[in-house]
């Protein structure tokens, strides 16, 4: 399936749109699936052939949408320093930067394309983390496709955690849409974003309803961020992490683990998962599970929402506009802008 051209870079090929048409307006639930797998670390194909199995497995279950972690395709670098220090960067981080560089995807592409067909193959909601290749810069990015096999756009990080810093730029407000879909308004933030109050108040305002919140944060503390996100948004919140192992990715010396005391076994370990699903009343549906790959599956009640919504709506009816206000600049921040004399 190809994708419509874009005229800009910074214009999503699909605005934040209502995509209600020939839904059942009166369906009252949806089942979701939350993917926990590892990546195929430098192999990009091979991640997208598995991703095709596990969404074909989820709408086997009769998923209507699908969740996959933090840069699944693309992979997160769990351990590498790409030979960074104060002062100095190693040829071995640069030449470990350049594969990470070759297995990120552009957007729109190929594998945009390849994922869009498989959205609408299966008939699912399609969320996935991706490493997105922008010229030589590298952005952690989810992607969002409807059961028709549409890409409806993106949302890049605004704030890369720690050394992520390093090797991957910074969203703007113009990718932090919320869709109106037959199930509900969805969107997703990810990893440590979904710590930043105000980013989340955007989200909130934006009306959400399914809060996808991809990542690689595997801690028992996770679960607790999660469940205050439902209980404070009055929505479902999906968290999708990765679960992996050190035999997940090449072996020494193309890749090694740094700040370890010794290189870990194959079958250490790397990412535990933890991935859950939790309702607007902070029950726990699915998970968490700190075991293996899973797919957790559960039925969102979505009149859930209005009865969490009675005595608690954020941005509605417990908000103080006239003490507290937040203001969100959502256009695009490019770094060179071209303005004809015309």
């Amino acid at each position: 399936m190809a994708l419509v051209p874009s005229r800009s870079d910074s214009e999503a090929l699909i605005p934040e749109v209502e995509m209600n048409a020939g839904a059942d307006q009166t369906a009252t639930t949806a089942r979701v699936t939350v993917v926990q797998a590892s990546s195929v670390f430098y192999d990009t194909p091979a991640t997208l052939d598995k991703a095709e199995k596990l969404v074909a497995e989820a709408a086997g279950y009769g998923s209507q949408l699908v969740l996959f972690p933090e840069v699944f395709v693309g992979g997160y670098p769990h351990g590498s320093t790409f030979g960074l220090v104060v002062g100095n960067r190693t040829a071995k981080g640069k030449e470990d930067f350049q594969k990470y560089h070759a297995s990120a995807i552009d957007v729109p592409g190929p594998e945009v394309s390849r994922l869009s067909a498989l959205a609408g193959k299966y008939k699912v909601f399609l969320v996935i983390g991706v490493v997105e290749r922008a010229g030589y810069t590298l952005y952690n990015t989810v992607l969002s496709f409807d059961p028709l096999g549409k890409y409806l756009g993106k949302h890049r990080k605004v704030m890369p955690t720690a050394l992520e810093r390093v090797f991957w730029g910074f969203g703007d407000g113009s990718t932090i849409p919320v869709y109106d879909t037959p199930i509900g308004k969805m969107g997703a933030l990810i990893c440590w974003e979904n710590r930043m109050p105000l980013l989340r108040t955007a989200m909130y305002a934006k009306g959400i309803e399914i809060y996808c919140a991809p990542t690689v944060d595997c801690m028992p503390t996770w679960l607790s961020s999660m469940t205050h996100i439902a209980l404070e948004g009055g929505c479902f919140v999906l968290s999708a992490c990765q679960f992996c192992r050190r035999k997940n990715y090449p072996p020494p010396p193309e890749y090694t683990f740094c700040g370890l005391e010794e290189e870990p076994s194959p079958e250490s370990v790397v990412c535990s998962g933890g991935s859950v699903i939790i309702s607007p009343l902070g029950t726990v549906l699915a998970g968490p599970n700190y075991e293996s790959e899973a797919l957790l599956t559960a039925d969102l009640d979505l009149g859930e929402i209005v009865r969490a919504k009675f005595d608690f709506d954020v941005v509605g009816h417990y908000s103080r506009p006239e003490v507290l206000s937040l203001v969100v600049k959502s256009d695009p921040k490019p770094a060179v802008s071209f303005i004809s004399a015309a």
